[in-house]
Order: structure tokens, then C-alpha cells, then sequence
């Protein structure tokens, strides 16, 4: 199997990093007093048919959005909107400009080696978007295996959907100075949501067909000098249709992407470039296919970096800067081009104060065509309580601005839009307290609670008091708790574990910008639960029967997930009701001679719980998968 690794922010200054490395794709190290989640990286591969909002749903207390199977899929950070979570790929912000947002349900899990979960403001650190939390995928070389691995894999699920993934993962030393190693993923399936009922309970079960494809290309050259070339490529189309069966009231949105990027390493200086554009076409009924409406953006990126050690003090610093051209033609802006440019400048440090002490300060300074983004500066720290071999806690705490440049549409759509809308900015606090315990040789424990407190200024709105013109006008306050606890018990032909976590999440406007927001002050923002929570538990085991010899081993998952009542009207009359949902897991490895395998089955709503997505239509009931995944 590819692994996928779940990365931490690195906590101790004396472990320094290979000389060559990707540290442009490591932001996490300069985030200090930020929760960095880690996440279950088996249960990652158990997903990796998958997509990110899928995983997402049963490792993090986000606010995911969905709007049906196979459709939109958003997602939130602690009270915040999804236009306030920044998705880095290979460090580069890929979020839509138009939107100024990510589909999850697009993006494919398999397709990264390294997947981070952080929370809070980290502007200072990835710049524009990251007021909430960021997402961080990326892609890194293993010149250690050395070879060629091939890998197939087939999803069969429920409702005639499938996946198909395939790929090669590879390395070689192409003479005595220079190494080659990366990857090759195909992947492609199709959801055809044949569902056998067309409503649950009273509620419509919305039918749509989703088609996926997408390709991934990893090269990593490196010479024994320290220098390292890379190159990146991932290639996307996905295509929803609602009402498939209604050819004049069907409505088809394709959204493609093109991504490109080019890395030069040399000791502790990075030079990249990179291109990418984004392509949405929509239409309804046969105007998809004649005349649909269409939206296209360019963008090409520069970035150079530089990092400097000093060992005496110990401190890390990066300094660096970006420049961003971007080039759109929108048929809902009136079809001419737009171009607009972006530059940033940034300083990050990270100082070991002392060997229980640990700082890091950040700077960034944003630049954008007939914009003033804001200053963002952000302070953390951590703090050693405890730090024996058996036990550590840590206290942390973290205090930063974070800003939003506008989306495109924002600003540029025919009538509603406005060109002088100001950037949004937020100030996140928070502080918590994380503790890890080795209780024996078998058991080890660890958990955090965290509290945060982040003031959202300028927040966009789209108001339905000037026929839904785009204004800044809310004032937003998001504040909350956190808990997460994990506990794991191994032998030597046994281990099981659990992981549960909960979220605390109050979010609510705190300005009157008009007559009719007086009944919405304080009130909580819509389809945000105010309680979510999940957890898994799985048990393991090597030790399998003689009649069963080809099986390596057995695992079984279960996952739970649950959240509170959501509203979806502003002054809080309407809601939709709370739900809980339960997942099983049941995986075996299997070996026949140079043959490796992994068999997956997946049931998921084990009780066929009815909830609902954001249009108030139900999510499928019972359903079923079997995962075939084989290397050689």
C-alpha cells in the first residue's frame, strides 16, 4: 500500500531536518502554539478511494457542508465560513478565486503523502484565506525504496458507483551523483446514485450521476551536492448533473484543473513557479452542451525562499516572498478579461527560548491590485510543563491576525458584485493544553483540550436587503472549546484502540447593520451545529488461522459521528434536526507470493439514520462497498 502520513508541528529543535528536503511544504514547523491534528493515517488508507471530505467527516470537528451525494462539499474551521479555509497543495493555495473556496468532494485522498489538519488563523504563515484553519497536502520523495511498485485498485459501492485508481511509485539512482524517486496515480470513477427510493421519510432524495478522473505526477531529482529539482502535476475534471433523467431541467456543472510546479532546492534556498488554471462550465438542460456559461483563471506564481539556522540562540528563520498574476475572463462578469497582481512578503522564526520553551513569531505583509490587505503579524508559544520519557504536557497558546482578499465573484460579478469591497480580517486567540502519556509498554494515551476566540471584521454578505448585492457588513464572533483523547493498546499479535473527539463551536453576528438585523444579533450562523463530535475504535490482530494462511492480518473499525440541530434561517425559527451516523470497517492484508492486497469492507449509516444536507434533501440510507487494492 502507499502510505499516507499525518504530519505534526515538529516540537523539538534539536531533531534538524535532512539537508535536502521539501521544506517549503513544512509551514507547520513556524506554527507554534497552533493545534496541528494528528489524524489516523491507517484509517486515511482505508479511505483512499475515497475523497478528502469523506475523511475529513470522521477525523476533524469541521463544519462540512454538503449539498447531496457527489456534490459540493465545503468545509469550516470553529464557526467560520468555507471561504475561511485555506487548502495548500505542495504549499501553494488552491482554492477557486472565482469562489474563493474548495470542493472537497473533488479532491481525491491518495493523491498526497503527507496530510496536515490545522487550526486557527495562520495567515502569518500561508497568507490569504487562512482565517479559520488550513489544510496542507503534500506530495514528498522516499529515495530510500529503492525499485519500482505497481499498484491497481477497484471500489465497488452501493447505487452502481465505482472507483478505479492505478500507479506506480518508483526509485533509482541514475548515476553516482544523482537520484531519481516519485510517483504516477491514475484515478477515475463514477457515481451513478441509483438510488431505489426517491424520497426517505417525507424528505427527497435529490438523483445525480458524478463522473471523476484526475492524474498525478511526482518527480524528485537529487544530486549529492544538496541539490533537488522537482516537479508536480495533478490534473483534475469532475462533472455533477442534477436530474439526469430530465433532459430540460438536468443541470450539469464540469469543473476542471489544470496544476503545475516546478521546485529548485539548494541547501536552505527554494525557487519555485507554477501555473494553474481552474475552468467551470455550467448550464442547464441542452444549454451545457451548446452554451453554457463559463468561467476561466489563470494563474502564475514565483516564489523564493530562504532559511537561516543559528545555533546559539536557537532560532530558525525563513524569509521569503511571492508573487501571484492572475488572469480571468467570467461570463458573469461580463465576459472581458481581468487581470490582477499579488505579491507577498513574509518572515517566519522559530526560537527554542529554552529547553521547556519554544516561540514562534511571524510576519506577513500582502500586497493586491487596488487593495490594502492588512498586516498580519501572529505570536505562539509552547511551553513544557512536564517532559519525562513517560509523560509530556505541553501548554500552548497563540494569538494572531489573519486577513481575506475577496473572491473574484465578490467583486467583479454583473450588479451584485462590488469592486470596492474591503478584504476581511479576523484576530484569533486561543490556548490549550496537550498531554501524552506512555502508561506501560503496551499503552500509551494522549489528549488536548483547547479553547479559542476569533473576531471576524468586514465579514462578506451577500444581502438580501439590496437584492442580494455582496457588502461587508457583518462583524462575526466565533468561540468555542475543544477535546480530543486517544488511547492505544499493542502486543505482539494484538492491538486495538480509540479516538474520540468533541467540539464546543458558538458562532454569531454581534453587529446591526440594518432594521431587520436585530433579530439575528447573537443569534447562531446557519448550518452550524453548535455540538459535533466522532470516534473510532479498532481492533487488530496478526494471528490468524491455518485455513486463513494467506491473510497477514484482520482489522475492524468502528466509527461514529454526531452533531446538533443546524439552523438555516438567520434568525434561528428553522432548523434541521441533529443526527448520528455509524460506520464499520472490516480490512485484511493478504500475501500470495510477490502479490500484496488489501481487501476492504465498508458498510456505512449501518442504521440507516435519516439526516439531511443543506437543501434539506435526505443523504442515502444503508449502503455498501467492497475495496480491492493490489501491489506488486
Amino acid at each position: 500500500m502507499w502510505p499516507i502520513s499525518i504530519l505534526f508541528a515538529q516540537r523539538d529543535s534539536t531533531r534538524a531536518l535532512q539537508t535536502v528536503t521539501v521544506r517549503g511544504y513544512l509551514p507547520e514547523r513556524f506554527m507554534g502554539g497552533l493545534k496541528v491534528q494528528r489524524a489516523d493515517s491507517a484509517l486515511a488508507e482505508a479511505y483512499r478511494f475515497q475523497t478528502l471530505a469523506d475523511f475529513l467527516s470522521t477525523q476533524a470537528p469541521l463544519h462540512l457542508k454538503s449539498y447531496g451525494a457527489g456534490q459540493l462539499t465545503t468545509v469550516g474551521f470553529r464557526g467560520t465560513s468555507a471561504s475561511h479555509t485555506a487548502v495548500l497543495w505542495n504549499g501553494i493555495n488552491i482554492n477557486t478565486p472565482t469562489l474563493g473556496q474548495s470542493d472537497f468532494s473533488t479532491i481525491p485522498l491518495a493523491g498526497f503523502d503527507q496530510l496536515s489538519i490545522q487550526y486557527g488563523a495562520a495567515a502569518s504563515c500561508v497568507g490569504t484565506d487562512a482565517v479559520g484553519g488550513s489544510i496542507l497536502l503534500s506530495s514528498t520523495p522516499n529515495f530510500r525504496k529503492k525499485g519500482v511498485e505497481t499498484s491497481f485498485g477497484q471500489r465497488l459501492a452501493s447505487f452502481q458507483n465505482n472507483q478505479t485508481q492505478a500507479g506506480i511509485r518508483f526509485a533509482t539512482a541514475l548515476n553516482q551523483n544523482w537520484q531519481l524517486a516519485g510517483k504516477t496515480l491514475f484515478y477515475g470513477g463514477r457515481l451513478n446514485n441509483h438510488f431505489p427510493y426517491t424520497e426517505r421519510q417525507g424528505y427527497l432524495v435529490e438523483p445525480s450521476e458524478t463522473t471523476q478522473k484526475g492524474f498525478i505526477q511526482d518527480l524528485y531529482f537529487r544530486n549529492k551536492k544538496h541539490h533537488q529539482f522537482s516537479a508536480n502535476i495533478w490534473l483534475s475534471d469532475n462533472k455533477l448533473t442534477l436530474t439526469p433523467d430530465n433532459p430540460v431541467g438536468r443541470e450539469s456543472t464540469q469543473s476542471k484543473a489544470y496544476r503545475f510546479l516546478a521546485n529548485y532546492e539548494r541547501d536552505k534556498t527554494t525557487l519555485r513557479t507554477g501555473f494553474i488554471r481552474d475552468i467551470i462550465n455550467y448550464g442547464k438542460g441542452p444549454d451545457f452542451e451548446t452554451n453554457p456559461s463559463h468561467s476561466e483563471t489563470d494563474r502564475f506564481i514565483i516564489r523564493a525562499e530562504h532559511e537561516i539556522d543559528v545555533e546559539k540562540p536557537h532560532i530558525t528563520a525563513r524569509f521569503g516572498t511571492e508573487v501571484v498574476h492572475f488572469r480571468t475572463r467570467v461570463d458573469g462578469y461580463g465576459g472581458g478579461i481581468i487581470t490582477e497582481n499579488r505579491a507577498d512578503l513574509y518572515a517566519l522564526l522559530r526560537y527554542q527560548i529554552n529547553r521547556r520553551m519554544l516561540a514562534s513569531v511571524n510576519f506577513r505583509q500582502a500586497f493586491v491590485t487596488r487593495y490594502d490587505p492588512p498586516f498580519t503579524p501572529s505570536l505562539g508559544v509552547e511551553y513544557w510543563l512536564l517532559n519525562t520519557e513517560k509523560q509530556r504536557i505541553t501548554l500552548k497558546t497563540n494569538v494572531a491576525r489573519s486577513y481575506r482578499v475577496p473572491s473574484l465573484n465578490e467583486r467583479y460579478w454583473r450588479v451584485l458584485g462590488n469592486p470596492d469591497i474591503r478584504p476581511e480580517h479576523g484576530f484569533n486567540k486561543e490556548m490549550g493544553l496537550e498531554i501524552k502519556q506512555n502508561v506501560s509498554s503496551k499503552l500509551n494515551a494522549s489528549g488536548s483540550l483547547t479553547a479559542f476566540h476569533n473576531r471576524m471584521d468586514d465579514w462578506t454578505y451577500w444581502n438580501p436587503e439590496r437584492g442580494y448585492r455582496v457588502e461587508n457588513l457583518q462583524l462575526v464572533v466565533a468561540r468555542g472549546l475543544e477535546f480530543q483523547g486517544n488511547l492505544q493498546y499493542k502486543t505482539k499479535h494484538w492491538q486495538a484502540g480509540v479516538f474520540a473527539q468533541y467540539a464546543l463551536t458558538r458562532s454569531s453576528q454581534e453587529r446591526i447593520y440594518d432594521a431587520t438585523a436585530q433579530d439575528i444579533v447573537g443569534k447562531q450562523l446557519i448550518y452550524l451545529p453548535l455540538h459535533t463530535g466522532s470516534a473510532n475504535v479498532f481492533v487488530e490482530t496478526n494471528q490468524v488461522h491455518k485455513w486463513a494462511k494467506p491473510l497477514q492480518s484482520v482489522r475492524l473499525t468502528v466509527l461514529w459521528q454526531g452533531s446538533s440541530l443546524r439552523y438555516y434561517t438567520f434568525d434561528n425559527s428553522k432548523f434541521i434536526k441533529g443526527h448520528q451516523l455509524v460506520n464499520l470497517l472490516l480490512e485484511t492484508n493478504v500475501q500470495a507470493a510477490s502479490l500484496r492486497g488489501k481487501v476492504i469492507l465498508q458498510v456505512d449509516n449501518v442504521f440507516d439514520a435519516l439526516y439531511l444536507n443543506v437543501k434539506r434533501n435526505a443523504m442515502p440510507g444503508r449502503n455498501f462497498a467492497i475495496n480491492l487494492m493490489f501491489n506488486i
